[in-house]
């Protein structure tokens, strides 16, 4: 145990502390990592988050099509018929204007 203490401290290398530079390239932060994003993304967070999870309901779909067949498509059409009323109303609405 002793030995292998011994050639780790002799065969380590030296390593300099991590900077605060991107990874990899990239341009320097112009801003702190944490500071508070502008309210008007908040609605397309929303709209994002509506729309990931219809995904999460059309993935399963995929596989109980075959199985049941028209009314399956049927109530697809109807969820997604519902998704896009609601995306009409946040336009009508004005979530998508950025003033």
């Amino acid at each position: 145990m002793f030995l292998l203490h011994c050639l780790g401290a002799v065969v380590r290398t030296a390593r300099e502390p991590l900077h605060a530079s991107p990874f990899s390239g990239g341009l320097e932060p112009q801003e702190h990592p944490v500071s508070r994003f502008h309210v008007r993304w908040y609605p397309v967070t929303m709209i994002f988050l509506a729309f990931d999870m219809e995904m999460l309901f059309m993935y399963p779909w995929t596989k109980v099509v075959p199985g049941i067949g028209t009314p399956a498509v049927v109530e697809m059409f109807l969820f997604l018929g519902i998704l896009l009323a609601g995306v009409g109303y946040a336009w009508r609405e004005g979530a998508f204007r950025w003033t």
